[in-house]
């Protein structure tokens, strides 16, 4: 089964799919709602992170993750979407707002602490 489609990380995935396109919306031409080739491949680039999201299922929110597991520039663009996307997903998505708020209190352990503990 693919890891994307277990509820926890088909919400992040979602969540992450709607502040991209909001953010290409606001910032690029927008081509009858369509991603521009820049978004859409940043979006592939975040959905492959998030398949191999050592968490799995108790992924926390990429702000409080220990693991920064995008590169440098994707990161930056991660953010500048965020910051973009922010206020305007509470009013279009006011659910994966307050889910993705919930995750955020979430308390999170590094993975290598993880595996220690389970081989005990």
């Amino acid at each position: 089964m693919n890891s994307l489609e277990n509820g926890r990380l088909r919400r992040e995935r979602r969540t992450m799919q709607c502040m991209v396109e909001i953010y290409c919306a606001g910032q690029h031409v927008a081509r009858g709602g369509q991603l521009c080739p820049d978004c859409e491949s940043f979006l592939a680039y975040a959905e492959k992170r998030l398949e191999k999201c050592p968490y799995g299922a108790s992924k926390p929110t990429c702000a409080k993750c220990p693991v920064h597991c995008y590169k440098p520039a994707p990161r930056a663009l991660a953010s500048q979407i965020m910051k973009h996307s922010g206020p305007e997903m509470a009013l279009k998505h006011p659910w994966l707002s307050l889910m993705h708020f919930v995750d955020k209190v979430r308390r999170v352990e590094h993975p290598l602490a993880m595996r220690r503990r389970d081989r005990a």
